[in-house]
């Protein structure tokens, strides 16, 4: 059986990154603990169909200094079984749907060796891909 994983963001605003992960991702964000209201010092959120990890996101002091060392790719171009054309215009539909939300793309779309993706940021800079 394989071992369940949570991916863990340390960041300043717990509330804000669950909120924009959620709508990125189309998860639910978790209730706090009691009913508790107001800024937390840790927010969630996860797959409601329970197949993908939990996103769980704690305030830490320091602000972010480096590249990260890992960071998410998000499949919405539907691989090769899609055409290029078609898979690019997915691609470009959600960098759309992800900049109103809040995430931003500093590089551009990069197309290599067949592949298409477009690397972007969260609202706390942490990078992604959308492929």
């Amino acid at each position: 059986m394989a071992t369940r994983i949570q991916v863990v963001f340390d960041c300043a605003d717990p509330g804000k990154q669950a909120a924009f992960w959620a709508e990125t991702l189309h998860y639910e964000t978790e209730a706090q603990p009691n009913g508790t209201t107001g800024p937390s010092d840790w927010a969630a959120v996860d797959d409601p169909a329970g197949l993908a990890p939990r996103l769980y996101f704690q305030r830490v002091p320091e602000g972010k200094v480096a590249k990260n060392r890992m960071h998410l790719d998000l499949d919405v171009g539907g691989g090769s079984a899609v055409s290029m054309d078609e898979r690019k215009a997915r691609i470009v539909a959600e960098v759309a749907r992800l900049k109103a939300l809040g995430a931003s793309d500093h590089r551009g779309a990069i197309e290599e060796d067949g592949e298409f993706w477009v690397r972007m940021n969260d609202p706390e800079d942490n990078e992604f891909c959308v492929q």
